[in-house]
């Protein structure tokens, strides 16, 4: 019986993105270090600006953000000394950014045998208060966002998607881990890239490529023990503070303060509690121009939803 090679939209996608060129032997030195990579389209310098700036306070390392080449954006990353990467101009189908983010880290790990530790973040919500690698970690680390997968309707929504309603079952009572803050060895972090890839495969395209497939395949790589990788505490090297009640949390000596009273050195979702957002803007994000952020409402754009809206109820030929 002939069989027939697999096809889909997602895979045609992830063939082409895996293979193009990284980019990192011909933007900076191959002396050895730490890197922090971060993927950092459709945001302007304002957005940016604390990330950044809070970054360069306490890590004087190789940074590199894959952005949009908009001047403001390039000029601040050019003042702080953070490596411009450009995002990939895909000809037809392509995955949401939270996907096709692990394609371009992955390439860019490829050019860059000397690096030693990787942290890969996110970049809008993400703030620094102590040195990230400081102590270096002996494996890849994932860090929990919460209790447990099964108290997420989120998480829970896209590992039913990704593996079905039994996995997801199982896997419930597991830790929530977040994969917008990820730590470990050059090769372990790459392994997972590649991971999170393949497993996104699973389903068709507009679920693999969707918003939240990425937080899915993570905690299934994790916890099926498809990459090994310890699964830190909450408030330990990171802080994921989106579901912490707000009044736990406190903004003190120009740094968020942990429920224990603890620092971390690596402040995830700050964005989520007001009281935060203003301190953070205030001490971070001074000099540069507030834009609000709009999101489209024209008849192209409901459009677009609609049809991403049923394309994810559609079977897809494979």
């Amino acid at each position: 019986m002939a069989i027939h090679a697999a096809t889909s939209a997602y895979l045609g996608w992830l063939a082409v993105a895996l293979g193009k060129d990284g980019g990192g032997s011909r933007t900076v030195s191959a002396a050895p270090g730490d890197l922090v990579l971060g993927y950092a389209t459709g945001y302007d310098s304002h957005d940016i600006a604390p990330f950044v700036r809070s970054l360069r306070a306490v890590f004087d390392g190789e940074v590199a953000l894959v952005v949009d080449d908009r001047s403001d954006v390039i000029a601040l990353l050019e003042e702080h000394g953070v490596h411009a990467l450009p995002a990939d101009m895909v000809e037809g189908w392509e995955p949401h950014a939270v996907i096709a983010r692990f394609a371009a880290f992955d390439r860019y790990l490829a050019d860059r045998p000397e690096v030693r530790n990787v942290l890969l973040t996110d970049v809008r919500d993400v703030l620094f208060q102590r040195p990230p690698f400081a102590p270096a970690p002996t494996g890849l680390e994932v860090f929990v966002e919460g209790d447990v997968l099964g108290d997420h309707a989120f998480n829970m929504k896209y590992l039913r998607a990704l593996a079905g309603d039994r996995m997801a079952q199982d896997l419930a009572s597991a830790p929530a881990i977040c994969v917008g803050t990820v730590m470990g060895p050059r090769r372990e972090v790459a392994r997972f890239c590649r991971m999170v890839l393949m497993l996104a495969a699973i389903p068709r395209s507009e679920i693999g490529g969707a918003f939240g497939t990425d937080q899915a395949a993570c905690n299934i790589a994790v916890h099926m023990g498809l990459v090994e990788a310890e699964v830190r505490e909450n408030f330990g090297r990171v802080a994921t503070i989106g579901l912490t009640p707000g009044e736990t949390l406190t903004f003190a000596n120009g740094e968020v303060v942990n429920p224990d009273g603890s620092v971390s050195a690596i402040v995830h979702q700050h964005d989520r509690h007001p009281h935060l957002a203003e301190a953070t803007r205030g001490r971070w994000g001074g000099g540069l121009e507030v834009r609000e952020r709009v999101r489209p409402k024209g008849v192209a754009e409901r459009g677009r939803r609609l049809r991403d809206s049923l394309m994810r109820r559609l079977p897809e030929l494979r």
